[in-house]
C-alpha cells in the first residue's frame, strides 16, 4: 500500500463552516490530475468468490489489487457488506479497516463513498427482506414508501454506508422484460409519486438516493435486458423521463446512474445530450452521476462506440459520468495520462472531480472529526423494520376476483395447498434481496432472518383446518410427475389454495429479475398444465400468484373461484397473504400493471392511444387485458360518486378543483383508492385514452362516506407536441374519477381556454388529494 511519508495535508476543505461547494473547489486546486482521477474510480474488495451477482462479471475479474486501486486516492467502495455474508459487526469492522487504508492512502485522507443495494432492503445478510418496488407500487402509499425507504437509509447510515443504489425509475413497458419486478409499475404518475417518496425517504436519513436506470432501459426491444431501446422522442418525452424529471427538480435526488442500453443508436453511458444537456443544463441536477456496473467498459466491448477503454473512458467523461462503477476500468492511469498531456480537457476532469468532492464535503467525509471507526452495529431486521415490512406486504396483496364469495374462508376443515412456490421462501423475495441474490451462492448458510412461507402461514392462520401439501411441479423445469398427487390432493380437500409463480434470479438462474426475460406470459414450467388439472378437479378454489411479474391468467382466473396476486411480498409476505385469505386483512392493493388476457405473447400496457386497443374488424388479436391497470377488490363495496368541479372553464394556466364523494357501502373497515384519470378528446397528437394525474387512499368505516378533494392544474393536460415542445392545448378534457383505468367512472368535463402553453420542468407534475370532512376512522395516502 502506498502511504504518503508526510501527515495529511489540510486546507480550508476540512473545515466544516465553509459550504460543500467552497471546500471541494479549495481541495480541487491542491490535487494532481493522478489523485483527482483516483476520486473517479472505485474498487470492488472481496468480491472474488462471490458468484455471478453482476452482469457478465467473469468478463471484469482482473481488477487490480486493492492496495493500488487506493493509491493516491479512490471514489467509492462497492458492496463491502452486500457481496458476501456478513453480520453487522463483522461489516462494520471490515468497512472500518478498508476506510482505513483508503485514508492512508491519500495525502488529503480523504475516505470513499460506500454504496450498497437497497431495493428490497439493505442487501445484506440478516436484514430485514421488504417487498419488492413492484409490491411497493401496488400499495399505492407514498407515505409508506418514504417510510420504509427511511428506515433503510438509517440503517445503511448507522453502519457506514453513504450512498444507495435505488430506486430504480424504468417505467415498464413490457411484461415480459425480466427486471419488471424492480419497478413500480407501467404509469409514470405512479412511479413519480412513489419514487420520489423512497428518495425523499432514504435521504432523510443522511443516504444519497440513486436513480436508475437513466433512461429508457425498459423499453428494449422483445423485452430483452441490455437490448437497444426502441423509443421515439416523444414516448422518451412523455413516458420514461417525468419519473426522473419529478426526483431531480422536487427530491432533490443526490445521484444518477446511467442506463446499459442505447436509445435510437447512441449509448446512454456516452449520451451528452442526457446526462448534461437534460439533466444538467435544462433540470438542474447538481449531483453526481455514477456509471452502471461496467458500462464505461461497456462502451467499447459491447456497444462497440469506443475503440479501447481509454477511449471509453474519454466518451463517458464528455457525456457526463463522473463516477466509474464497480471498480475502476476505464477511470485510471490512461484516463490520468490523457489529462496530463491534454487529450482531455482539463475543465472537463475537474467538472466530474468537483461534484464528487462536493457531495463528500456535503457526507461529511472531508470534516476533520470524521474517523473510520465512527460506525456502528445495529440491529438490521429490527421490529420497525419488520413493522413496515409487514404493513408493505399487507397493502400490497391485490384481490383480482372473488365472484363466487369464497373470501374469506371460513373455518374451512381441510385446504389442499398445491403449488411449487408455497414452501419456499425464496418465492417471496425479489431478485436483489441478498437471500435470492448471494446466499445462492453460500448453500450453508442459513437465510439468517425469519421468513414464514406461504404454506407456513397458511397453517398458522387456520390452526384447526387439517392442511395437506404438495408442490405438483417445480417452478421450472419440464418433470410432471407430481401434477397427478397434486389433483388427487385438490379433490380431496374443502378448499384449494394454488401457488403458482415465479422464483427470482439473476442472469438466467430464475424466472423473473435481471436476465431473466421470457418470451411468453404463460406460466413458467410446466405450471400452466398443473393449474388446468388442479382447478378442473378442486371442490372449490383459490388461485393465489406470487410473482414478479404479471401473467395472463385469465383463463385460470375464470375456472377459480377467487384470485390472489402478490407481487414478491419479502419476509412478512406469507402472513400478508394468508391474512387476506382469512379475512384478518381486508385487501387494499391495486394493480399497478395489468394483468394480461389470453395474449400472453404480444402485452401491452394501459397508456395506449385509441389504435392501440381492441380493434374488431381490424387486428384478431385482442389486447384487453384480463384485469385492468390500478384494478382491485376489497371484503365490501366501495362508492364513487357525485365528482363537482369548481369550474367548467380555466384558462391554459389555470387551475381546477374537484371534489367527490367515496362511500363504503359494505360491513367493515375498508381502504378505498379512488384514481384520477385525464381523457384528452381531440389533440395535435394521439393520447392516451386515459392517463393517471391523480390518486388517494381512503379509509373508511362500514357505511362512512369522505369528501376528496383533488387540485388539477392544467399543466397535468400537457404533452409532447409535434414540434417536441412540451405544451398545453385549449380544449375539451374529461377528468375521471374512477376505481380503475377501465372503470366507467364518474366524469367532469372542462374546457381550456386561451392560447396553447409551452412549459418546462419547473411546471406542476401532481395532484394534490386532501380529505375535506370524514369521520373519526379516516385516513388518507397517497
Amino acid at each position: 500500500m502506498t502511504i504518503s511519508d508526510e501527515r495529511p495535508k489540510t486546507g480550508e476543505w476540512n473545515d466544516p463552516a465553509l459550504p460543500a461547494p467552497v471546500r471541494a473547489r479549495a481541495l480541487l486546486a491542491a490535487m494532481t490530475p493522478a489523485e483527482k482521477v483516483g476520486q473517479l474510480g472505485s474498487t470492488w474488495p472481496g468480491h472474488e468468490g462471490s458468484g455471478d451477482v453482476a452482469p457478465m462479471q467473469e468478463t471484469f475479474r482482473g481488477a487490480e489489487p486493492f492496495d493500488e486501486a487506493i493509491s493516491g486516492g479512490l471514489g467509492q467502495l462497492t458492496r463491502v457488506f452486500g457481496t458476501s455474508p456478513l453480520t453487522a459487526e463483522e461489516g462494520v469492522e471490515r468497512l472500518a479497516a478498508l476506510q482505513a487504508r483508503v485514508v492512508a492512502a491519500n495525502r488529503f485522507a480523504i475516505p470513499a463513498i460506500a454504496h450498497e443495494e437497497c431495493l428490497t432492503g439493505f442487501t445484506t445478510w440478516q436484514a430485514t427482506v421488504h417487498p419488492t418496488a413492484l409490491a411497493w407500487a401496488a400499495t399505492w402509499n407514498p407515505a409508506l414508501v418514504r417510510e420504509m425507504a427511511a428506515a433503510i437509509g438509517a440503517d445503511m447510515a448507522a453502519v457506514g454506508i453513504h450512498q444507495g443504489l435505488a430506486p430504480v425509475l424504468d417505467v415498464v413497458r413490457d411484461y415480459r422484460w425480466g427486471r419488471v419486478e424492480e419497478t413500480m409499475g407501467e404509469d409514470p404518475y405512479l412511479v413519480s409519486e412513489l419514487g420520489l417518496a423512497y428518495v425523499q425517504g432514504l435521504q432523510s436519513a443522511g443516504v444519497v438516493a440513486t436513480l436508475k436506470h437513466f433512461a429508457g432501459y425498459s423499453a428494449s426491444r422483445g423485452a430483452r435486458n441490455h437490448a437497444p431501446a426502441a423509443l421515439g422522442p416523444r414516448e422518451l418525452a412523455d413516458v420514461i423521463l417525468p419519473p426522473f424529471e419529478r426526483a431531480v427538480v422536487h427530491g432533490p435526488v443526490r445521484s444518477v446512474m446511467n442506463a446499459y442500453n442505447d436509445v435510437d443508436g447512441t449509448p446512454c453511458a456516452a449520451d451528452t445530450r442526457l446526462l448534461t444537456d437534460l439533466l444538467r443544463d435544462t433540470w438542474g441536477f447538481t449531483g453526481t452521476v455514477v456509471s452502471d456496473y461496467w458500462s464505461v467498459a461497456f462502451l467499447a466491448s459491447m456497444h462497440q462506440v469506443a475503440a479501447d477503454l481509454p477511449d471509453a473512458a474519454r466518451q463517458a467523461l464528455r457525456a457526463g459520468i463522473d463516477v466509474e462503477l464497480p471498480h475502476t476500468a476505464g477511470y485510471g492511469t490512461a484516463l490520468a495520462q490523457m489529462a496530463e498531456d491534454g487529450r482531455i480537457p482539463a475543465e472537463l476532469l475537474d467538472r466530474a472531480v468537483l461534484r464528487v468532492l462536493t457531495q463528500k464535503a456535503d457526507l461529511g467525509l472531508l470534516d476533520p472529526d470524521w474517523t473510520p471507526g465512527r460506525y456502528r452495529a445495529v440491529d438490521l431486521n429490527s421490529d420497525r423494520n419488520r413493522s413496515v415490512a409487514r404493513r408493505m406486504a399487507e397493502q400490497s396483496v391485490v384481490l383480482l376476483d372473488n365472484h363466487t364469495g369464497l373470501l374469506p374462508l371460513r373455518a374451512p376443515r381441510s385446504i389442499a395447498v398445491i403449488g411449487p412456490a408455497a414452501d419456499d421462501p425464496g418465492c417471496l423475495f425479489g431478485c436483489y434481496s441478498f437471500p435470492n441474490h448471494v446466499l445462492p451462492h453460500h448453500p450453508e448458510l442459513p437465510l439468517g432472518i425469519d421468513a414464514p412461507t406461504i404454506l407456513d402461514a397458511i397453517r398458522a392462520e387456520f390452526p384447526d383446518a387439517e392442511v395437506h401439501y404438495t408442490p405438483g411441479c417445480a417452478i421450472s423445469g419440464p418433470d410432471r410427475s407430481g401434477i397427478e398427487a397434486a389433483v388427487v390432493a385438490a379433490a380431496g380437500a374443502e378448499v384449494t389454495v394454488l401457488v403458482v409463480g415465479d422464483r427470482s434470479g439473476m442472469f438466467g438462474n430464475g424466472t423473473s429479475g435481471e436476465g431473466c426475460d421470457v418470451d411468453t406470459l404463460q406460466l413458467p414450467g410446466v405450471q400452466e398444465e398443473l393449474a388446468d388439472a388442479v382447478l378442473a378437479a378442486a371442490q372449490r378454489a383459490v388461485l393465489l400468484l406470487i410473482s414478479g411479474r404479471p401473467y395472463a391468467i385469465g383463463r385460470h382466473a375464470d375456472a377459480a373461484e377467487a384470485t390472489v396476486q402478490a407481487f414478491f411480498p419479502g419476509q412478512e409476505g406469507g402472513g400478508a397473504v394468508a391474512g387476506v385469505l382469512s379475512g384478518r386483512v381486508n385487501p387494499s392493493g391495486r394493480l399497478p400493471v395489468q394483468i394480461p388476457g389470453e395474449n400472453s405473447g404480444q402485452p401491452g400496457t394501459y397508456l395506449a392511444p385509441p389504435l392501440a386497443l381492441r380493434s374488431d374488424g381490424v387486428s384478431n388479436i385482442d389486447p384487453t387485458p384480463a384485469f385492468p391497470f390500478g384494478h382491485g377488490l376489497s371484503y365490501g363495496v366501495f362508492r364513487i360518486d357525485d365528482v363537482r368541479a369548481d369550474a367548467d372553464e380555466i384558462p391554459t394556466d389555470g387551475t381546477v378543483v374537484l371534489r367527490v364523494s367515496v362511500t363504503n357501502d359494505g360491513d367493515r373497515t375498508g381502504t378505498a383508492v379512488p384514481q384520477l384519470y385525464l381523457t384528452d378528446p381531440v389533440a395535435s397528437v394521439t393520447r392516451p385514452v386515459r392517463q393517471l394525474i391523480g390518486f388517494a387512499r381512503v379509509d373508511l368505516a362500514a357505511g362512512e362516506t369522505a369528501t376528496v378533494q383533488f387540485t388539477v392544474s392544467a399543466d397535468l393536460a400537457a404533452f409532447t407536441g409535434r414540434d417536441l415542445r412540451r405544451r398545453v392545448e385549449p380544449g375539451r378534457l374529461l377528468l375521471t374519477v374512477a376505481q380503475s383505468a377501465a372503470d366507467r367512472g364518474t366524469v367532469a368535463t372542462i374546457r381550456l381556454s386561451g392560447e396553447t402553453r409551452y412549459l418546462d420542468h419547473l411546471r406542476v407534475m401532481s395532484a394534490e388529494a386532501r380529505l375535506l370532512d370524514q369521520g373519526l376512522s379516516g385516513g388518507l395516502g397517497g
